[in-house]
């Protein structure tokens, strides 16, 4: 007997290999091959159909249920904002000019529900309550101004709190990780808080743009979930 038919007898194919030359064992090969690849591409084809039929009807149930605030469409037909909102990016932007001044409102989407409250006994978490956003004051021709960090808070008198206010001198400042972001607000002068409240709400903050940051976050949030749910689809039926 040659070496080769020792060696698959070794492998544990002795009754194929005594009488089987080495053309027959590689026709056996592929054959073999073959038939144990079928099983796995029947098998991503059924899984494939049964995905892309769920988000169809997942995309059903969304654009059926999906309906934007009303307060999104008045607030926008009557503000100086202009709003900045793209397909595929979770941020968005209030912006308007002041003067010389640039006054950019930026927030990010948020899902309408906590899942820690659902884990804590909860049928399905609490309804959104709050949005952090970012209110930047800046200069055309320096670059210079001040940043307040603030988030959304329920209440009919003050519909925001704010956590720090940055100054920066430049546009690298401003953006740098390693920059201070300056003191609590809490912890500074009542009078520069109250003087630092009267300027924001001449710059056009009050409790309309709170609301429309909420309504926003949650309305992005749930256009970007329909959109992700389309692309998948897509990408599953090409």
């Amino acid at each position: 007997m040659s070496a080769f038919p020792r060696l698959l007898q070794a492998a544990g194919c002795r009754r194929l290999v005594t009488c089987a030359s080495a053309g027959q064992v590689k026709a056996f090969s592929r054959t073999a091959s073959f038939a144990f690849s079928q099983p796995s591409r029947s098998f991503a084809s059924a899984a494939t159909s049964k995905v892309v039929k769920t988000l169809r009807a997942e995309i059903k149930h969304e654009e059926e249920q999906y309906e934007q605030a009303k307060e999104i469409k008045s607030f926008l037909a009557k503000s100086e904002f202009k709003l900045v909102d793209s397909d595929g990016d979770v941020n968005m932007v209030l912006e308007r000019e002041l003067d010389d001044k640039v006054l950019r409102i930026e927030w990010q989407l948020t899902s309408p529900f906590d899942p820690s409250a659902e884990m804590e006994g909860g049928e399905e978490g609490y309804e959104h309550e709050a949005t952090d956003f970012c209110i930047t004051v800046e200069s055309k021709t320096s670059s210079a101004g001040l940043s307040f960090y603030c988030s959304t808070q329920t209440g009919e008198d003050h519909r925001f709190v704010i956590g720090n206010v940055k100054s920066f001198s430049s546009v690298e400042e401003k953006d740098s990780v390693n920059g201070f972001n300056g003191p609590e607000f809490e912890d500074i002068d009542e009078k520069l808080q109250e003087a630092f409240d009267e300027f924001l709400a001449e710059a056009g903050m009050n409790n309309e743009v709170c609301d429309f940051i909420d309504a926003m976050a949650l309305d992005k949030e749930q256009r970007e979930y329909i959109r992700w749910l389309n692309n998948s689809m897509k990408f599953l039926e090409s």
